[in-house]
This record gives C-alpha cells, sequence and structure tokens, in this order.
C-alpha cells in the first residue's frame, strides 16, 4: 500500500495494490501499522457509517467544531469527486480546497484530519461511501457550508440533482471563517 500526502496539510490517501483474479479482486483497504507509521492512530476510530447516494447527489460540505473529527474516508461502490476544505484557522493551507476522486476499482482511502469540511458528489448511478470516524457524533459540534459557496468555488463534476434542505440552507464560508478566526 502506497501512501501520498495531499495539497491540504495532513491530508493523506491510502493507496492499496488490488489483486484481481478470475474470482474478482482482494485489497486491503486499511492498515493499522502502516497508518501508524504515517500518524494515523486507526485504534481509535469508533463508528464506521455508510451512505448510499444517487448519481448527482452531493452531501456536504460538513464539519465538526470542537476537537473536530478524524475521518477514513472510501468510495466501496460506484465512485465520487470527494472533496475537502480545510477549516483550521492556524494551518498554513487554511481555506484551501482540493478534491479527489474515490472509486470502487482503486481502493483509495482518504485519511481526513480533525478540522476540515468534507463533501462528496455522486458520480454513477449509485454510490456507496464508507467512513471510520474517531468520535461520536455530537449534532451540537456541525459545521456546514453551502455546497456552491461562491468563495470556495468548488468545481462540481456533474450538475446537481439532489441536495439535503440542511446542505441547501447551509451558511457561507465567510460566515465560518469569520466564527473560526475568532474562536480561542
Amino acid at each position: 500500500m502506497r501512501v501520498e500526502p495531499a495539497g491540504i496539510d495532513g491530508v493523506l490517501l491510502f493507496l492499496p495494490t488490488p489483486h484481481r483474479d478470475d474470482r474478482g479482486l482482494f485489497t486491503r483497504t486499511f492498515d493499522l501499522a502502516i497508518g501508524e507509521k504515517h500518524g494515523v492512530d486507526g485504534a481509535n476510530f469508533l463508528q464506521d457509517s455508510q451512505s448510499r447516494s444517487r448519481q448527482g447527489t452531493i452531501r456536504g460540505m460538513h464539519g465538526r467544531g470542537g476537537r473536530g473529527e478524524a475521518k477514513l474516508v472510501r468510495c466501496a461502490r460506484g465512485a465520487v469527486h470527494d472533496v475537502l476544505v480545510d477549516a483550521r484557522p492556524g494551518s498554513p493551507t487554511f481555506g484551501r480546497v482540493e478534491s479527489f476522486l474515490l472509486d470502487d476499482e482503486t481502493f483509495a482511502t482518504l485519511y481526513v484530519p480533525p478540522g476540515l469540511l468534507h463533501g462528496f458528489q455522486a458520480l454513477t448511478e449509485q454510490a456507496d461511501v464508507c467512513y471510520r470516524i474517531d468520535r461520536e457524533h455530537d449534532p451540537a459540534e456541525d459545521l456546514a457550508v453551502r455546497y456552491d459557496d461562491a468563495d470556495l468555488a468548488i468545481a462540481w463534476p456533474q450538475p446537481v440533482t439532489v441536495v439535503s434542505p440542511r446542505d441547501a440552507g447551509a451558511g457561507s464560508w465567510a460566515e465560518l471563517k469569520s466564527t473560526l478566526e475568532r474562536s480561542p
């Protein structure tokens, strides 16, 4: 398994080597020892979640306040255009937007450190996204920015077909940025 740093500080892309034969394939999607070698404490992930989305659906841009949360994100079925925004005011990459293709061909797993916003668009008829999260969900700490915020200028590759009312009603990056920069 190769591990590549991304353009946002602390983000890692774990790239396994799928073994294919007449039966199909086998791949390891995460390895604790490899993760720890790169600073990811995989033993601390408390929750596994999965979403299924129809093509064109956007989920995000979501994050957590307080201590934030670390995530391991992968697409188990189909493909997604996965997007991160660095929402850590002290980070050298604060405000940077970066996107990744996650799919069921490469089986890449994205490590998202605490303090980032995350979202994705389903690129295939169905896309299953799996998340490992290092903290229990606390709705009081939820952060969200509109998926089509002009300041972030996220280039979604397909027409948007479905967005939840919560995501459609989320605030702006300028508002969140101002709040984050004032927080201790």
